[in-house]
């Protein structure tokens, strides 16, 4: 299998006044293609600065990103949009959804600068709202659908664009326990399905549902653990 993340000695900084904030310390890391991995860790152990970097939403201050073979250190702005477009899907606690587009158009959204039409859109939106089961409430708007169902157009609009990996950040934070199983056992298809699936989380038995659990303490790798094949 081959790496689909590798960071080496990877850091980021912050400065706050007077004052650095280490919030990454010289995390070493690889991530297999079609992995399902967990990362942990209390507020303030950096997992969410992690996050951010691995999603592109932030860069390094020191060390290395490479995500699917592009240096991401080397990327200009425009360039690293462009990667954080086709290879992340990005799955949100709060779901982010817009309040008055219905879910087949919050699910084609990411679709509309890539030069595909509007028939090819609303085919491969139809297509991944059929895929978390949705087909059925595609022309409903987000208040007339549940948490749970808000959430499977979340995680539509995130496989649209045929990423490698899926980057969830608390993603049954504001569900019940029940659908919260639900929603996790989609992240088990998907990640069956050949995406990689980053999870983070402060939960463990939503961790607990993942391969791979990576428990981060004062910015740096406290654990790094094979939970299940």
């Amino acid at each position: 299998m081959a790496d689909i993340i590798t960071l080496e000695s990877l850091s980021k900084y912050y400065h706050v006044g007077a004052e650095t904030i280490q919030a990454v310390r010289s995390v070493d890391l690889t991530i297999g293609e079609n992995s399902y991995v967990a990362i942990m860790g209390p507020s303030g152990s950096g997992k969410s600065t992690l996050m951010n970097v691995l999603g592109c939403l932030d860069t390094p201050t020191s060390g290395k990103y490479v995500l699917n073979r592009h240096d991401v250190g080397k990327l200009e702005d425009d360039q690293l949009a462009d990667i954080r477009n086709r290879e992340i899907g990005f799955v949100f606690q709060t779901f982010n959804l817009l309040a008055r587009y219905t879910a087949l158009d919050n699910v084609t959204l990411p679709l509309v600068y890539t030069g595909f039409s509007r028939k090819e859109r609303v085919e491969r939106g139809e297509e991944m709202l059929a895929r978390v089961g949705l087909k059925e409430r595609m022309h409903h708007r987000p208040n007339q659908l549940s948490g749970g169902q808000r959430q499977r157009v979340a995680l539509a609009r995130a496989l649209v664009n045929h990423p490698s990996i899926i980057l969830a950040d608390e993603p049954t934070g504001n569900l019940d326990s029940k659908t919260s199983l639900e929603i996790l056992s989609l992240f088990d298809e998907i990640q069956q399905q050949g995406n990689t699936v980053l999870i983070v989380t402060h939960e463990k038995d939503i961790a607990n549902q993942a391969q791979r659990i990576i428990r981060l303490k004062d910015g740096e790798i406290e654990e790094d653990t094979v939970h299940r094949n």
